[in-house]
């Protein structure tokens, strides 16, 4: 997909999602031939003419201004991670690929595997397809269903295709549809890398579910915050997690998850096993 149809789509998509009262639009009680605003109330929210906004939607956002953008995110009522991919959308040419590095499934390059290896909780490097390219010794520990695939170890591939995944999170479908949003929010970025459509390809061909989540074209960029896990051998886990980029090097990003200090699962997620920085592969 070109990224214009990726600004279409987008656009076209959140559009849908906003009823006309929760815009502040009046209530004509008058029947809707599509679901949430129409152009016309989008554009009239936004300050630009119909026509304009029109073309905005039909991708040909390469010459809209900071501040269009910005009323076309306020009309939307865009989260501020929907905002950047946006922004992100308008500045890129049609056609380009913002990646300078390769992020392929290879290994991590050695000095982000030694820093991995040093941290005490568990710690992983992921590439933006959610390739899980490299883990210390509890990692291997937490995620070792997802790193037992001998294909490798996908976090995307595991959420749609392998069943334990259902009870591996303690919340699912929050997990699986936020690994599609990440996965439209990374492939937006580059809409000709091939490696990212051979997964959705994949994802698609294999998992209704996916297709089903992929069809509601919602975007997320994990930073911080706190995932439950199930874990087959070590119970409930409540961990806060962070996403760190790494210098130069826009493929690679290092994930810790860290328990709550004192809480009861810390011992059994951080008591001794295997070392070492590299998944192991099935």
């Amino acid at each position: 997909m070109t990224s214009k149809e990726t600004a279409r789509e987008f656009l076209i998509s959140r559009r849908a999602q906003i009823s006309p009262s929760q815009a502040g639009l009046p209530d004509r009680d008058e029947e809707r031939r599509v679901p949430g605003l129409r152009r016309e109330e989008v554009a009239e929210l936004a300050g630009v003419s119909t026509c304009y906004y029109t073309r905005l939607e039909r991708g040909e956002i390469g010459g809209a201004s900071p501040g269009v953008l910005d009323a076309i995110a306020r009309a939307l009522r865009l989260t501020e991670v929907e905002r950047e991919h946006l922004e992100d959308l308008a500045r890129r040419p049609s056609g380009s690929s913002p990646r300078a590095v390769d992020d392929g499934a290879g290994e991590a390059p050695e000095r982000l595997r030694r820093l991995v290896e040093r941290i005490a909780v568990p710690a992983i490097v992921q590439t933006p397809r959610l390739d899980l390219v490299a883990a210390n010794g509890p990692a291997r520990r937490l995620f070792a269903p997802v790193l037992e695939d001998h294909r490798g170890a996908n976090f995307a591939r595991f959420n749609y295709l392998d069943p334990r995944a259902r009870d591996f999170y303690a919340d699912w479908p929050l997990a699986r549809r936020t690994g599609a949003a990440i996965v439209r929010c990374e492939a937006g970025l580059d809409p000709l890398d091939e490696e990212f459509t051979a997964l959705i390809s994949e994802l698609s061909t294999r998992s209704p579910l996916f297709r089903e989540d992929w069809a509601r074209r919602d975007v997320h960029e994990h930073r911080t915050g706190t995932k439950r896990f199930v874990h087959p051998q070590l119970g409930p886990l409540t961990l806060d997690f962070e996403v760190l980029e790494t210098p130069g090097d826009p493929t690679r990003r290092l994930v810790t998850y860290s328990p709550r200090p004192g809480a009861a699962d810390e011992e059994r997620l951080l008591g001794p096993g295997p070392s070492g920085t590299a998944p192991h592969q099935a």
